[in-house]
């Protein structure tokens, strides 16, 4: 039995990331006390860590949906700004 290949999705910028990359570029560019404050669950204003952030989106959906849809904000200020400065990435 052969299975399908998944669709390509070159327009999907979640696309191929790890949730792991997804909390850690989070954790850098917001720090864990703002990204407390913007997504106000536990893992991220008590003792904060990847690992622990990890354990707990993989198995709460709708805080994973909350973490994927701040990474996407996140993407789109990044090109906001950089577009206003004349850089590009």
């Amino acid at each position: 039995m052969n299975m399908p290949q998944p669709a390509a999705q070159p327009r999907n910028p979640l696309h191929g990331l790890t949730l792991e990359a997804i909390v850690t570029q989070l954790a850098d560019h917001y720090g864990w006390q703002e990204l407390g404050t913007l997504i106000p669950v536990r893992c991220f204003t008590h003792e904060p860590s990847v690992g622990s952030s990890l354990k707990f989106l993989r198995r709460t959906p709708w805080a994973r949906d909350k973490v994927e849809s701040l990474y996407l904000f996140m993407l789109r200020e990044q090109k906001r700004h950089a577009k206003g400065t004349g850089t590009q990435d």
